[in-house]
């Protein structure tokens, strides 16, 4: 008997298309171990605001803006979801706050719910993103989602070097993110 894939899906809260925090999420889909996939979802910048006057799980007649229902079903058919975050002023981007918030609706039964997920990032100030990724395990534990505290992995942006990305210790700090994101699945399979 073979055993599944486990899908990850990625969500990348930087909208620069050379940012490092993409270029992380890139390293974790171009790394991922065997048995594993991980996929980042595009998009992020073009979903309106969250707004329960366009949720039809809150509003009578509504109708999901363009991208919601796609961000949805992604996360939703995914096994684990990695967040992946730089910071801005002290805490996480509102293009990750506004996709954890349609992905909490609706209430109790959003795509999140019981998913595991983990938060890595990377950021210019000393603590490399710390508040940010605090405040993205908030948001997600609100929002129903199964936080990995585990999955600790921050990076002082500004200490890498142009082939930061090959460095062995940021390679080894993305595959033990995903490394442990795929216990707690095999965990709650």
């Amino acid at each position: 008997m073979t055993e599944r894939n486990v899908e990850i899906v990625a969500l990348v809260g930087s909208l620069r298309r050379e940012s490092i925090n993409r270029r992380l999420a890139q390293l974790a889909a171009d790394k991922a171990p065997e048995g594993a996939s991980v996929t980042i979802v595009e998009g992020l910048g073009k979903l309106a605001f969250y707004s329960e006057d366009d949720d039809p799980s809150t509003a009578a007649g509504a109708t999901l803006p363009a991208g919601v229902a796609e961000l949805r079903e992604a996360v939703a058919a995914a096994d684990a979801v990695l967040l992946v975050t730089p910071e801005y002023n002290g805490t996480m981007p509102a293009v990750l706050k506004n996709a954890i918030d349609w992905l909490s609706r609706p209430f109790g039964a959003g795509a999140l719910s019981g998913k595991p997920v983990g938060v890595i990032g990377a950021a210019l100030g000393r603590y490399a993103g710390t508040w940010s990724r605090e405040d993205t395990r908030k948001s997600v534990k609100i929002a129903g989602g199964h936080v990995v505290e585990e999955v600790e992995f921050g990076i002082q942006s500004a200490n890498l070097t142009d082939d930061g990305f090959a460095d062995p210790d940021v390679v080894a700090g993305v595959l033990g993110a995903l490394s442990r994101l795929l216990d707690e699945v095999s965990v709650n399979a």
